[in-house]
């Protein structure tokens, strides 16, 4: 059994844990993550290592309620324990010292960039990173990755925090400032690291992207997470996380992740139907 250790909700849907796994804390690198099932009967999902302390012996997750393993995941307090929490699984995000990195992070998608950008920087890179969300409410770990990096630029659709806009658009402002770029890594909704991976194929800028596909045991054997990677099938769990932006069939992959719609709206039915059910509200 895997304790939780700590327990705080981020923003509306959004929660974070401090989980005891010292072997994972201390195996960890930037850009894996973890498979975890609540109990012996639950489903696995996957969610990327936001960080870790292995001191302490803890792996930090962040998740967002979108479906029935993660509304019952938000109900659990410190004190509980997860029946299975496996990892660190996926490659490890190629550290090296590029020059200036520009971290791209989109809502729930700033949590997988936070390691990322705490490796970079500590592997001597000027690490710029920009942070986006809706609005200031879903805004995440603005204190984490400032720490994190020697310069954070936080953008919103609608203006109620930073500057109103895409990171897009504070991509490109930061370009247009002739202040070089030797590398961009995205993390967000795939429509944004599609719209990101759009713009620095444009400008020339080597891009990578990490992917959260459909995924079921996590060591490539099922193929759930398939992707279409520079024409070849790649698997996001073990090929992966990241790849190669300018090579990723987003479209592809965008088709794939509704494929369960139907039935996770089902399931949410009969959780929020259940004697003890949680009101969710799906963000997408």
């Amino acid at each position: 059994m895997y304790k939780i250790i700590r327990k705080e909700m981020l923003a509306a849907n959004v929660l974070k844990m401090a989980i005891e796994a010292p072997d994972i804390a201390r195996k960890r690198k930037a850009g894996q993550f973890v498979m975890l099932k609540i109990d012996r009967d639950g489903e696995r999902i996957p969610l990327t290592i936001a960080d870790a302390d292995p001191t302490a012996g803890t792996v930090t997750i962040v998740a967002q309620v979108v479906g029935m393993t993660t509304a019952r995941l938000s109900k659990m307090q410190a004190g509980d324990a997860l029946s299975d929490f496996v990892g660190p699984l996926g490659k490890p995000t190629h550290i090296d010292k590029f020059g200036h990195v520009v971290g791209i992070g989109g809502g729930i998608g700033i949590a997988p960039l936070h390691p990322i950008a705490q490796a970079m920087k500590a592997a001597g890179n000027k690490v710029t990173s920009i942070i986006g969300a809706r609005n200031r409410s879903l805004l995440i770990m603005g204190k984490e990755m400032e720490r994190a990096s020697d310069r954070v630029v936080v953008v919103t659709d609608d203006g109620s925090y930073g500057t109103k806009g895409f990171v897009t658009d504070a991509l490109k402002t930061l370009y247009e400032s002739r202040e070089k770029i030797d590398l961009v890594v995205a993390i967000g909704p795939p429509i944004m690291m599609k719209m990101v991976v759009k713009l620095t194929k444009e400008l020339g800028l080597p891009t990578l992207v990490s992917l959260n596909t459909i995924m079921i045991d996590g060591t490539g054997m099922c193929g759930g997470c398939r992707v279409t990677v520079g024409g070849e099938t790649k698997f996001v769990c073990v090929d992966g996380p990241e790849f190669d932006g300018h090579q990723v069939d987003f479209d592809e992959m965008m088709r794939r992740l509704k494929m369960y719609d139907n039935q996770e709206k089902e399931s949410i039915s009969r959780l929020q139907e259940s004697p003890h059910a949680c009101q969710i509200e799906i963000r997408r």
